[in-house]
């Protein structure tokens, strides 16, 4: 069989291209330019001389002006707009399994990626998006807004396999990735200093709102002043700066009157949040009773009841939660880590 591997240069993508060539496929390397002058000449000629050395044909293809429009673009608009977008989950759905897959596609009829995940076979949904082993590198949480008929036609050679143990297969063959380092957490941000980022973006247009009110849960009084809803995130408590008995956290953004809600922190947890923009990945029909939510990366999915109604979901915790941050993603799974759904959480219920 015959199929197409997106390769960064790093450890992953790289072991998914070679685990495959040792297993008899047809291997053929793409390789996506994202970020205009982000590659040096040595990474991309590394790359180049891996594949030739290993008798692994290239492609190349520049998408830099479309990802600066479907997710640089998008990632400050939402800022602006008092949300706390998640640029991976919106690369993954217009970027990588979008246009790189729709240019894998011309290449052959499997697309093959390094994410910790799975599609796997499910008696009742049939081939769907599974988590991945490693739970601490899983990442079906940003793939939850990938339409699944492209995740039908993809393979996760690393749904089984843990980071360390990758790490020691390409050492064993002597392999080192062209790009060895770790990606940072978001990949055009300069030291993950997205604060800086949107101030850079003012010269080209953005408009990003100015200081605002600081309003008491519970008094409805204001106490303070901000810097701009676009400098805060639901559930934040570090970096407020308001002197106060006790510490208080952001409760809320109000972009109507540009307000910032702050309160103590029992007045932290919700039990319920609304997402829209869904992508349903199994049909409502045959979802199990008990469903699970993760509503941030870094937490594992929670007990929660979901009902659908109108191109939304409204998100019942079973018990208390911190505050889903609007532009997150809101992913539905079973109880084997299936996913059902995705959505763009739109705020508390």
């Amino acid at each position: 069989m015959n199929v197409t591997v997106a390769i960064s240069g790093g450890t992953d993508s790289l072991f998914a291209l070679l685990y495959l060539k040792e297993q008899g496929y047809g291997v053929t390397a793409l390789h996506a330019r994202f970020l205009p002058g982000s590659e040096d000449d040595a990474s991309l000629a590394a790359m180049h001389e891996l594949c030739r050395r290993l008798d692994i044909p290239l492609h190349i293809v520049n998408l830099s002006e479309a990802f600066r429009r479907y997710v640089m673009a998008p990632f400050a608009a939402a800022h602006a707009a008092a949300r706390t977008p998640n640029p991976c989950a919106l690369c993954n759905r217009s970027m990588k399994f979008g246009l790189l897959f729709e240019h894998a596609m011309t290449l052959g009829d499997i697309f093959v990626t390094g994410h910790y995940a799975a599609a796997a076979e499910h008696p009742s949904y049939g081939r769907a998006l599974r988590a991945g082993r490693d739970g601490a590198k899983d990442q079906s949480y940003f793939l939850a807004l990938v339409p699944i008929e492209r995740l039908r036609r993809c393979l996760f050679p690393l749904a089984e396999w843990k980071k360390a143990d990758i790490r020691a297969w390409l050492a064993d063959r002597n392999i080192t990735p062209p790009v060895p380092a770790e990606s940072q957490e978001i990949c055009f941000i300069p030291d993950d200093n997205h604060y800086a980022w949107l101030e850079a973006r003012k010269a080209e247009g953005l408009k990003l709102p100015g200081p605002g009110p600081v309003l008491l849960a519970g008094e409805n009084r204001v106490i303070a002043k901000h810097r701009g809803l676009w400098q805060y995130t639901e559930g934040q408590r570090r970096g407020l700066g308001i002197p106060w008995k006790e510490p208080l956290y952001a409760l809320k953004r109000l972009p109507e009157t540009n307000t910032l809600v702050v309160g103590p922190k029992n007045m932290l947890p919700v039990t319920s949040c609304l997402a829209g923009e869904l992508n349903l990945m199994v049909s409502p029909g045959l979802w199990p009773e008990e469903t699970l939510v993760r509503v941030r990366y870094h937490q594992a999915p929670v007990p929660a009841r979901v009902t659908l109604s109108e191109g939304r979901m409204r998100i019942a915790f079973l018990s208390s939660q911190q505050p889903p941050a609007p532009g997150q993603i809101a992913a539905v799974y079973d109880k084997d880590g299936f996913v059902l759904a995705g959505g763009v959480i739109e705020g508390s219920a």
